[in-house]
């Protein structure tokens, strides 16, 4: 009896532990789940940024190589209250039904409430880290940021609006990575300094004239939840131009601004009219979301000027 009672209670403990350990699982995929459409856009993308400029303007690499995880956990645990916030708008569920059914909430993995209480949570657990790694600046201003996107619905009112929160938002991350990557404060003073200050307003600049790349696949969607993205608002045709012809002229302007050779600059402006000459002529949603990747890839390809550049400037 006592054998049986034993082998009873342990195939119990055994159980419990098993729901233990899937239900931690369940919600830690669920948390996931909010920020993986962004790691191709703002975790992979704003860290390797802040990793490559630092390294570019630092003596001591195999220290900021150090600090990679550490810029990686700030440009995400910085993001996943934003995005948490995002996405339990009920006019983003009604979206992300259309274009993302898979995320946390229309999959009903979590209930509004319960993305609420986890936003408010997460948002003093993402200053924190700031203060202890760096880019508290940064974080107060993607905190800003996210309330006007998020709560007064800034990125839904107009095409112009959205594409300067987008701008402003990428540079927070990416001057964030960089304070984190380098482990001090970004300074206005010094020349490299100003040289990185004016990538910055480059790289926000070349946000704000083509990311609207990424809402040409979702026109579907935003226009169930009444949002005013630029195709919506200008028609396809004309937000379609608007994306190309930005993005030859970065191409050739960013090699130009980092002193890069004559190969850098080549293949910049090769890559740069090859992804606007698909823009103008793919134009299906799975066309218009292969795009995107590339304006990714694109933008990951721009911020490697930095160490490709012949001596910089």
């Amino acid at each position: 009896m006592d054998s049986e009672l034993l082998n009873s209670q342990m195939a119990e403990a055994i159980h419990r532990m098993q729901k233990l350990v899937g239900c931690g699982v369940f919600h830690v995929q669920s948390i996931w789940l909010f920020t993986r459409s962004d790691l191709k856009t703002i975790v992979i993308p704003q860290s390797a940024f802040g990793i490559i400029n630092a390294i570019a303007s630092s003596n001591d690499w195999p220290e900021v190589l150090s600090r990679v995880p550490m810029v990686f956990f700030w440009v995400w645990i910085n993001l996943l209250p934003f995005a948490i916030d995002n996405q339990r708008q009920a006019e983003a569920i009604l979206e992300d039904r259309h274009n993302k059914p898979w995320r946390t909430m229309p999959s009903q993995r979590m209930t509004e409430a319960q993305a609420r209480i986890l936003m408010l949570l997460l948002y003093p657990v993402s200053l924190f880290t700031s203060l202890r790694l760096g880019g508290t600046r940064q974080c107060l201003a993607l905190m800003a940021l996210g309330y006007g996107y998020n709560d007064l619905n800034l990125a839904d009112r107009s095409w112009i609006s959205r594409n300067v929160i987008n701008a402003l938002g990428f540079c927070s991350f990416a001057s964030g990575a960089l304070e984190v990557a380098m482990d001090s404060p970004l300074s206005f003073s010094g020349e490299n300094n100003q040289t990185v200050v004016k990538w910055l307003a480059m790289i926000g600049g070349i946000v704000f004239s083509t990311v609207q790349t990424q809402d040409m696949a979702d026109q579907v969607g935003d226009s169930s939840r009444g949002r005013k993205s630029m195709p919506l608002a200008l028609g396809d045709g004309p937000a379609r131009w608007m994306i190309a012809i930005p993005m030859v002229g970065w191409s050739i302007v960013c090699p130009w601004f980092w002193g890069a050779g004559a190969v850098v600059h080549v293949v910049a402006a090769f890559l740069g009219l090859l992804i606007a000459c698909r823009t103008l002529t793919w134009r299906s949603i799975e066309a218009d979301k292969r795009t995107f990747q590339l304006w990714n890839l694109w933008m990951a390809g721009l911020y490697t000027l930095p160490l490709l550049s012949a001596g910089g400037r």
